[in-house]
């Protein structure tokens, strides 16, 4: 069964460098909105910045009948962070940043949430000669190696992005957040796999999928989309249709039976309407590629390429995929 969440910044103001869009709202509002959102059971809830009495927060989440379905751990907004967190130079902010991800750990299992997300988004360079490259990596093997080893009841999945805020972060994708779990040797780790991250970083967020799925690695998914250009968090499938029913695809294949997350960024667009297109989308590519559409699409893949595509314009094209041929 489907389970779809989001985070929750989403539904209230944003920026960007030149605009502001839609209203401040309290966790109490913004909790009491969701629960206009259909389809949408799930928050991920960004700690600590968003959210820190966590009985306060599971009190207000359940009343609601809603739960938590993650804890986002920022690691980038501290003064001391500006030049990165986990991998700077000084160890003071180094062990300050390190234990972030272990109160957002204890914020999680007292909230009632069973995972943490971290995107390591501060920690990464610019330049040439910026920073040496073997004593960052080994700073980022000790910090979620630390965070592996604290409360192991509650997994951290570590999500990988391109870049932002550096221009170019030190975990950039799904292979390096693969080998920082491996170099750790960490039991309680994941990877997030967000699809506009994957997109716009050059990778097929469906193979990053079955990658990961083989090293037996547990999965959290991110769902949105963009023009492979930048992370502008769109809706799914505005940009990449097929894309996106592949990675759908790839993640029922492999099992998957987390929840479904949107980050996603409305910005223009109504709020409550931008996450129910969300749902609507996924909740159908999920429902085709059950037992028959698996079935179906096995069979294909020992077709010539040609037979499968002209079973992709059928299926996914509508009345523009019909053939000429008869």
């Amino acid at each position: 069964m489907i389970k779809l969440s989001l985070i929750t910044g989403f539904l209230s103001k944003t920026k960007d460098r030149f605009h502001e869009y839609n209203k401040a709202l309290s966790l109490d509002e913004k909790l009491d909105l969701m629960t206009t959102i259909e389809g949408f059971k799930g928050v991920e809830l960004v700690y600590p910045y968003e959210v820190q009495d966590a009985a306060a927060t599971r009190k207000s989440v359940e009343s609601r009948g809603l739960q938590i379905a993650a804890v986002n751990v920022n690691v980038k907004g501290e003064p001391e962070f500006v030049s990165g967190g986990l991998t700077s130079p000084d160890a003071e902010v180094r062990k300050k940043a390190i234990s972030y991800l272990k109160k957002s750990k204890d914020f999680a299992k007292a909230a009632g949430a069973d995972k943490v997300t971290c995107c390591p988004l501060g920690d990464g360079y610019e330049f040439v000669f910026q920073y040496d490259y073997r004593a960052s990596w080994r700073h980022l093997v000790d910090a979620f190696s630390d965070a592996d080893s604290y409360l192991p009841e509650i997994k951290m999945f570590i999500e990988y992005k391109p870049s932002e805020t550096r221009g170019t972060c030190f975990v950039d994708r799904a292979s390096k957040a693969l080998l920082l779990i491996k170099e750790t040797g960490g039991k309680n780790l994941g990877v997030t796999v967000d699809f506009g991250h994957s997109v716009y970083g050059g990778e097929n967020p469906a193979e990053a999928v079955a990658l990961i799925a083989d090293a037996a690695v547990p999965i959290y998914a991110h769902i949105n989309d963009n023009d492979g250009k930048w992370d502008w968090d769109y809706f799914c499938g505005t940009k990449h249709f097929l894309e996106y029913a592949e990675f759908i695809y790839y993640l029922r294949k492999v099992g998957y039976a987390d929840w479904l997350t949107s980050d996603t960024s409305p910005t223009r667009w109504d709020v409550r309407r931008t996450f129910e297109a969300n749902g609507r989308m996924t909740t159908r590519l999920w429902d085709f590629f059950g037992e028959a559409g698996q079935a179906e699409i096995d069979k294909l893949m020992k077709l010539d390429y040609l037979d499968r595509w002209e079973w992709i314009e059928k299926t996914f094209l509508g009345p523009f995929g019909g053939s000429r041929r008869g």
